[in-house]
C-alpha cells in the first residue's frame, strides 16, 4: 500500500523560500499569483493491506522523522 505524506509549515510560520519564489513569480510576469507556500511530498511503500494500519504508520514516521510538529503540520492520503 502506499501512503502520500504532505508537510507544509504552519500558517503562522513565516515562510522565506515561499516568498522568494512569489517575487519570482511576479518578476516573470506571474502578477496574479498572490501567495506560495512550499512544502515537502514524501511517498512510503508500506508492506500491508489495511488502509488503517498505513495511515497509522504512516503518520508515526511522519511524526517521528518527516516533520517538525513545532513548525510543521502534515496531510497523508493512502491508495
Amino acid at each position: 500500500m502506499r501512503a502520500r505524506v504532505f508537510v507544509t509549515l504552519k500558517p503562522s510560520v513565516f515562510d522565506p523560500q515561499g516568498r522568494t519564489i512569489a517575487d519570482a513569480l511576479h518578476s516573470l510576469g506571474y502578477g496574479t499569483v498572490e501567495d506560495v507556500r512550499q512544502g515537502k511530498y514524501f511517498e512510503l511503500d508500506l508492506a500491508t493491506t489495511e488502509a488503517a494500519q498505513a495511515r497509522a504508520l504512516a503518520a508515526e514516521v511522519a511524526d517521528k522523522v518527516l516533520a517538525n510538529p513545532v513548525i510543521e503540520s502534515y496531510r497523508i492520503e493512502v491508495d
